[in-house]
């Protein structure tokens, strides 16, 4: 299983998201997500949104282990 991770306006839109799945890639996460969750899957789709494995910045095409952690990132804005 794939620990998932939702961080600023991206943790609220997935408040009944799942915590966990089998996937293969983030990528993947992302489409299981989209197809139940249509308002969270535009959201990740949105380009400037970053995704992390194990708290490293990867690609979405980025292989998954069993027991890895997914982070979504949306965009920081500050001053």
């Amino acid at each position: 299983m794939i620990k998932l991770l939702f961080f600023g306006r991206l943790g609220d839109i997935a408040k009944n998201a799942p915590a966990s799945v089998d996937a293969a890639t983030p990528a993947e996460i992302r489409d299981l997500l989209a197809a139940e969750f249509p308002a969270l899957g535009r959201e990740l789709h949105e380009p400037q949104v970053l995704v992390s494995v194990n708290q490293m910045i990867v690609s979405w095409n980025h292989p998954l282990a069993d027991g890895s952690e997914v982070a979504f990132l949306p965009p920081v804005t500050g001053g």
